[in-house]
C-alpha cells in the first residue's frame, strides 16, 4: 500500500495529508493460532468460562478478565489496563505496558440498548474511563525498526515508526455492535469503539517518528519528526479472509505541539483517504467476542494470553 508522509504535510503547511496512522499496518500484521473468528464461540473459544485470577494476566493462563455491568446504578469498575488488553494482542512486536504511579483509571459499561429483528441485532453500549492517569503501550524500538530497514537502501531513513498508544486521564465513549441472525444462530459482524461521545475529546493517542541512521546503525536514539494523532474510533469486522481494522483520527500535531484547528484540519482530510489495515486475526477474533458478550449482557469478558506482553511497569510521569 502506497503510503503518503505526513510530516512533509507539516513541515510545508501544505496541502494536508493522507495521514499515516495507515503505518499501524505495520505492526498488525502478525499470523495467529489458537481461537475460533466466529463470535458465537464466546464462551469457549479461549477454553474456559471461568473469571480470572484477579485480573493478574502475568500469572495467568489467559489474560485479564473485565466485569461487565450495564448500567449506571450497577457501575462495575475495571482498570484501565485490562480493557486496552486488546492492543498487544494486535501487536507484532514486544508490547511494554506503563501505567502512572497510583493510577486510579477505571473503565465501565454505563448503559445498554438492544435491538433485535428476525435478521438482525444492534447494540450500543455507552462506556466510561473515571479519574487521573495514563496507561500506555510502548512498541520495542528494535523489533518495530527490525521489520522496517532490511528492505532500506543504505543510508536512507526509516519513516512513520509506531512509538506508542496511550490512554490518558478521563473519557466518554460507546461500543457499537451490528451482525446478523440465521436460524437461531447470531454472528457479530462489526465492533466499533468510539473513543470520543458526550462532547469529550478522545483520550486516546498514537505516537510515530522517523530514524536517520548514524555510523550506519538504526538506533531510538536517533529519533527525529516525532508527531502524535488522537484516535476517534477504531472499527473492526468479520472477515473469512484477512481482518481489517478501521481507523478515524481527530487530530494530527507535532509531538511538542497542542491540538489545534489546523491539527483537526489534517485529520479531517486524512479521513477521507486512510484505508482499514491488515489486523492479527487473534486481536480481531477477540474483539468480535467482546461484540458478542456485550449482545447477551455476560457479566464478565475475559481476553486470551497476549504473548509478546512485556512487564507492566508503574512510572512517576511519561517520559515520551
Amino acid at each position: 500500500m502506497y503510503l503518503i508522509n505526513p510530516r512533509v504535510l507539516l513541515r510545508n503547511d501544505r496541502l494536508i495529508a493522507l495521514f499515516a496512522v495507515t503505518f499501524i499496518c505495520v505492526f498488525l500484521l502478525t499470523p495467529c493460532v489458537g481461537l475460533s473468528s466466529d463470535p458465537n464461540s464466546f464462551t469457549d473459544s479461549r477454553g474456559s468460562k471461568s473469571v480470572a485470577d484477579g485480573n493478574n494476566a502475568a500469572k495467568d493462563s489467559n489474560g485479564p478478565t473485565i466485569m461487565l455491568s450495564y448500567s449506571k446504578e450497577t457501575f462495575k469498575e475495571n482498570p484501565i489496563s485490562s480493557f486496552m488488553y486488546f492492543v498487544p494482542l494486535i501487536s507484532r512486536t514486544l508490547v511494554d505496558r506503563e501505567t502512572s504511579a497510583n493510577n486510579e483509571q477505571q473503565f465501565g459499561i454505563i448503559s445498554y440498548e438492544r435491538k433485535v429483528t428476525s435478521k438482525s441485532f444492534y447494540v450500543t453500549c455507552e462506556f466510561e474511563v473515571l479519574r487521573k492517569g495514563f496507561h500506555k503501550n510502548t512498541f520495542d524500538p528494535v523489533g518495530m525498526i527490525a521489520t522496517h530497514t532490511d528492505k532500506l537502501n543504505k543510508g536512507e531513513p526509516v519513516t512513520d515508526m509506531l512509538d506508542y498508544i496511550k490512554l490518558e486521564g478521563e473519557g466518554f465513549g460507546r461500543i457499537k455492535v451490528k451482525g446478523k441472525i440465521i436460524g437461531s444462530k447470531k454472528t457479530v459482524t462489526e465492533v466499533d469503539i468510539h473513543f470520543k461521545a458526550g462532547g469529550l475529546k478522545s483520550p486516546v493517542t498514537i505516537g510515530f517518528y522517523d530514524i536517520k541512521p548514524k555510523d550506519g546503525q538504526y538506533k531510538y536514539e536517533n529519533r527525529y519528526n516525532e508527531i502524535v494523532a488522537r484516535v476517534n474510533r477504531l472499527t473492526f469486522k468479520k472477515s473469512e479472509e484477512n481482518p481489517r481494522m478501521g481507523i478515524t483520527v481527530a487530530s494530527i500535531n507535532k509531538k511538542t505541539g497542542s491540538d489545534s484547528l489546523l491539527g483537526h484540519v489534517r485529520a479531517a482530510i486524512a479521513n477521507l483517504f486512510i484505508k482499514p489495515v491488515e489486523v492479527d486475526k487473534l486481536g480481531n477474533a477477540t474483539m468480535l467476542d467482546f461484540g458478542y458478550a456485550l449482545l447477551e449482557k455476560s457479566p464478565t469478558f475475559t481476553f486470551p494470553k497476549a504473548k509478546n506482553m512485556k512487564e507492566n511497569r508503574a512510572v512517576v510521569t511519561d517520559r515520551r
